[in-house]
């Protein structure tokens, strides 16, 4: 199998924390890299399959967490769906579907992630915040619910 330089970087992050890194959250990696947005835990079992046990599965999202790999996404009640943490995949934001829950990864041009940015600032600014970083989910239905 051919590391890529996700896996290496991830391999790093992991051994700055004396967390190795084992089949499972290899395979949790690889899933991600190859989504189209977050995934749930239960989306994720079903990409894996047998390879990680579901009760394996929940210890590595949460070990992924703890170390900055991975960057919860709480969409919908109840729910959480993960994703490669920024440092990893790239500034993005989110298509979020409120029927079927499906959420999209979201990459827009300099220019408008430029207008985010500063609508970002005047909000923040406004109420005497600081901010320091910023997602923006779009809520509606994705083309199979609409």
């Amino acid at each position: 199998m051919v590391e890529t330089a996700i896996e290496r970087q991830v391999e790093r992050r992991l051994a700055e924390s004396d967390v190795r890194f084992t089949r499972g959250r290899r395979a949790v990696i690889q899933a991600l890299v190859e989504a189209d947005g977050p995934k749930s835990a239960a989306e994720l079992s079903v990409l894996i399959g047998a390879e990680v046990p579901v009760s394996s599965l929940y210890r590595t999202l949460a070990v992924l967490e703890e170390t900055g790999v991975l960057a919860p996404h709480y969409s919908s009640p109840g729910l959480t769906r993960f994703e490669l943490a920024e440092w990893l995949l790239g500034h993005h934001h989110h298509l979020v579907c409120i029927d079927c829950g499906q959420v999209e990864d979201l990459a827009v041009d300099e220019p408008t992630e430029q207008q985010i940015q500063a609508l970002v600032s005047t909000v923040a600014k406004s109420v005497s915040f600081s901010e320091t970083n910023h997602a923006l989910e779009i809520e509606g239905h994705c083309a199979k619910c609409a």
